[in-house]
């Protein structure tokens, strides 16, 4: 088995693509602390946490000893009258310049932020998952694997609505823990029920208690965030000794990709988040280390 691909993502810094969700650390600093917590690779982030320019993002990620995993990018799926290719297309060089092979689709509202959304009906569907397919084939034709996640706030939300995709699209899944759970989905019933289709994973995990004000409405998904509703890996709820098992199971590839969402309210002193990560790195590496 080849050694396990230990990723990291701007969000776990603060770093985040909704205005006003708070105080944005530099890249110099995230992607410093990235490399010494020991982590080897980092999603893209947000549009201009990186240069826009293919070669000068390759660059920027190399000069900190970090390789490109990909991105989470927010897509509108779900409208007849919006095509979404172009814009994928668009990011394609971009992946190949930094060698980066996952493409994290989540299906976006076109609302700002991830505190509500609207129904989606049948033909909306319809749209949303012919889309799915459509992403994955111009990005499979560029050597880019598509995966979808699951994200509150977002269309794919809900246990139904991963059901939906599975059953009406050939796409692959990233395994979000927290998302998958706080939308109501057992991440790791789903790891065992369907491991074929999980090619990406997002690991965080998560104080069950604010996740389920979540789910009632007693709290906005923002609100819950900003209170620590993310946790590093072991502190939380998230069954990840079982997550794990199932995926080294069928000798999964993929990247590990610690993401934990944090909601900075100003400027940090100290280690700052990179504490968490170093926690959740620690926490993982012992997990993918048991026989």
């Amino acid at each position: 088995m080849s050694a396990p691909k230990i990723a990291g993502a701007p969000i776990s810094w603060g770093v985040c693509e909704v205005p006003g969700w708070g105080h944005q650390l530099t890249p110099e600093r995230v992607l410093a602390e990235m490399a010494e917590v020991g982590l080897v690779a980092t999603e893209f982030g947000p549009d201009g946490f990186l240069p826009d320019d293919p070669a000068a993002k390759a660059a920027t990620l190399a000069a900190h000893h970090l390789t490109a995993v990909g991105g989470f990018t927010p897509t509108l799926l779900h409208r007849p009258d919006h095509d979404p290719v172009p814009g994928v297309e668009a990011l394609l060089p971009s992946y190949a310049a930094a060698a980066a092979g996952t493409l994290v689709l989540s299906a976006d509202t076109g609302l700002t932020g991830y505190d509500s959304r609207p129904e989606l009906d049948d033909g909306g569907w319809k749209t949303l998952l012919v889309n799915l397919d459509r992403i994955s084939a111009v990005a499979a034709a560029a050597g880019i694997e598509t995966v979808l996640h699951p994200h509150v706030g977002t269309m794919v939300e809900t246990g139904d609505d991963v059901r939906r995709v599975l059953e009406g699209s050939s796409i692959a899944l990233c395994l979000d823990t927290g998302h998958l759970l706080i939308g109501g989905t057992d991440p790791a019933e789903l790891t065992r029920q369907a491991p074929e289709r999980v090619a990406h994973t997002h690991f965080k995990d998560v104080d069950l208690g604010l996740a389920r004000q979540v789910q009632d409405g007693r709290r906005t998904y923002t609100e819950a965030v900003r209170e620590g509703m993310y946790r590093p890996l072991g502190t939380g709820d998230v069954d990840f000794g079982s997550i794990v098992a199932s995926l080294q199971g069928r000798d999964y590839q993929g990247w590990y990709v610690l993401e934990q969402d944090t909601i900075l309210t100003e400027a940090p002193t100290g280690v700052g988040p990179a504490a968490d990560v170093h926690t959740s790195v620690e926490q993982l590496r012992s997990l993918l280390s048991r026989p």
